[in-house]
């Protein structure tokens, strides 16, 4: 089976769930909360676990309570411990996230911990898993040093590269030539290209934008709207799997980590958008991050 690695950090998330996200000063009366896995690395390796991937997680965590969270979720989800840096020195990552339990939308703070503190000299003898996957996925999570580093040797080494910017901050011109798949949501997009994303058209000219930079491939998620995919020649446009969302924490990771799995089993680029897609709207059915990444099984009886 193809292997498949991620870099990315895991963070404890914390949700509250009430009638709405409060303003700035406002204080509200919320339905329940919920401590689960999160962390955008970390729910993508459970994604493309789940669904019967072979998957690698990179990561750093503190040697503390939510530390032994993040090992226990790890091997709950088949996926091995041994990449897992743990420092005594520092904390381990928590997401604070308030959801709208009539929209299903969040607002989310990410305290990263630990991982901000990740080197390269501290991944050396995880290079030589990354230079012998089929697929590296990452994200704008830990230090850009270290992501920038991974992709390189990723991409020397004939690996499908994917990076899912979030959360979207600068990032230099040698970062573009090294990526085959660039996953923004709109937000994202926006963020990089200075266009407001509201419709597919304007998904096109963002993704156009995106290209000319010496990207590869663009998949701009769009929420309840959908995706657009452009590789320059090709575009494809899909509308939203039509679900009562309940909570999104985690649905654009569902959704690359879907990608990812799909993209390792040689499925067509329809097909795995096809099938990327449906894994994210399924994972706004169910409340949390981590613990919403659907398992294949459970895509049978879902539209």
């Amino acid at each position: 089976m193809s292997e498949i690695t991620v870099l990315g950090i895991f963070v404890a998330d914390v949700s509250f769930s009430g009638p709405k996200i409060p303003s700035i000063g406002e204080t509200i009366l919320g339905k329940k909360y919920n401590l689960g896995p999160g962390g955008k690395g970390c729910n993508q390796a459970i994604a493309i676990s789940r669904l019967g991937g072979k998957t690698n997680f990179i990561s750093k965590i503190g040697k503390d309570a939510y530390g032994e969270l993040a090992l226990k979720t790890l091997q709950k989800n088949k996926i091995s411990t041994k990449n897992i840096i743990q420092d005594g020195g520092q904390q381990t990552g928590v997401a604070g996230i308030l959801v709208d339990q009539n929209t299903g939308k969040n607002a989310i703070n990410v305290i990263v911990g630990a991982p901000s503190s990740l080197r390269i000299s501290e991944i050396e003898n995880q290079m030589n898993l990354i230079k012998s996957s089929k697929i590296f996925l990452t994200q704008l999570e830990v230090p850009k040093d270290v992501t920038l580093h991974c992709l390189k040797t990723a991409k020397e080494n004939g690996c499908t590269t994917i990076l899912n910017p979030a959360p979207a901050s600068e990032i230099s011109e040698e970062f573009y030539n090294n990526i085959d798949f660039f996953t923004p949501n709109e937000t994202e997009a926006e963020f990089y290209t200075g266009i407001k994303i509201t419709n597919d058209q304007e998904a096109k000219q963002a993704a156009e934008k995106l290209i000319n930079l010496g990207i590869k491939k663009v998949i701009i998620t769009l929420g309840e709207k959908g995706l657009f995919y452009s590789d320059g020649k090709e575009e494809i446009y899909l509308k939203a799997s039509a679900v009562k969302a309940i909570d999104t924490t985690g649905a654009g990771d569902a959704f690359n980590g879907a990608l990812a799995f799909s993209l390792s089993e040689k499925k067509t680029i329809k097909e795995c958008l096809k099938f990327a897609n449906t894994v994210a709207g399924y994972s706004t059915t169910k409340l949390g991050a981590g613990n919403s990444m659907p398992y294949l099984r459970d895509l049978k009886f879902f539209n």
